[in-house]
């Protein structure tokens, strides 16, 4: 979450009468997050998430991403349901972007998850592969190798201002990437973004999945290595005890094959690549006036590096 684009009260009451959730009572924006703008949105009867759509969410796509939130719903888990208009739609548009009312989920992230919270999260994401193996619908990844390269090519001739010689770590993964493909791998419906603060905790249970925005048709061991480098690290240190709680968790309820396990490895490098990927270029590429906290890229570039050198888990 963040806000780029600034959404005024005025805003927020014409949207609402097309609603059937209340009159305004507070509109405040949500800081945390990269890619759009989030607003907690208050009105008379509850509290729902006003999302406006930003840089890199092609509107053609939204359909896909309400489906798949309804889709994961429908089979018990904790994720947000888009509302719709008395019309019945759910897409709308606020400020001149495409934008999207949803419910409220209570809870709050943890961002500094301990084991036990890890074991947790893999448990509900096993449950999610479990559920997105038979989802109907087929969204190819924007931000798989093809993406990587694109952004490789725009970030490369400033890349080593943020630190010398990241241009060329960046080429030698992708080209450990092109090497290394995984799309023999289980495949289905997945998050691809299952960072801490995407997920919602009420004491000791997950209340909440956020952030559906960039979920697609892949791997559903490369989103494990996602949700392995975003809640088993620490400024770039990868914590083992987190790792193996993750694991212990997801492997409770959806056993890993022997391909994917043997895939995984290689799997954290591509998963740290992309992500290194885009935080550089929005380091690169940061908005006057957007209220957002930039994320370091060298986060990413300390995992590549301990990945390389373990080479296994």
């Amino acid at each position: 979450m963040a806000v780029y684009t600034h959404v005024s009260p005025l805003d927020a009451r014409a949207l609402l009468q097309a609603f059937d959730i209340g009159d305004l009572v507070d509109l405040t924006g949500v800081p945390q997050g990269v890619e759009n703008t989030n607003y907690l949105l208050t009105t008379s009867r509850g509290r729902y998430v006003l999302t406006l759509f930003e840089r890199r969410v092609d509107e053609a796509d939204l359909p896909f991403f309400f489906d798949a939130m309804a889709h994961f719903a429908a089979h018990g888990l904790p994720t947000p349901a888009p509302i719709c208009d008395r019309n019945g739609n759910a897409l709308q548009r606020v400020a001149a972007r495409p934008a999207v009312i949803s419910t409220f989920l209570d809870g709050a992230p943890r961002m500094a998850p301990t084991p036990a919270e890890c074991a947790r999260l893999g448990a509900v994401l096993a449950r999610m592969h479990l559920a997105g193996a038979d989802f109907p619908r087929e969204r190819p990844n924007a931000l798989g190798l093809s993406g990587w390269e694109r952004l490789a090519a725009l970030t490369r001739p400033q890349s080593d201002r943020l630190t010398p010689g990241l241009g060329h770590l960046i080429d030698e993964e992708i080209r450990f990437a092109r090497a290394n493909p995984h799309s023999e791998l289980s495949r289905g419906l997945v998050h691809t973004d299952l960072f801490p603060d995407n997920v919602f905790f009420v004491d000791t249970e997950v209340s909440g999945v956020i952030d559906f925005y960039f979920a697609c048709t892949d791997a559903f061991a490369y989103d494990l290595a996602v949700a392995l480098n975003a809640w088993a690290s620490h400024n770039g240190d990868y914590l083992e005890p987190q790792a193996a709680a993750l694991l212990s968790g997801y492997q409770s309820i959806r056993p890993l094959p022997a391909a994917e396990t043997a895939a995984l490895p290689s799997l954290l490098r591509c998963a740290a690549l992309r992500f290194l990927l885009t935080r550089l270029y929005d380091w690169l590429n940061q908005v006057d006036g957007a209220v957002v906290a930039v994320k370091d890229p060298l986060e990413y570039q300390r995992l590549i590096l301990r990945h390389r050198c373990v080479g296994a888990l």
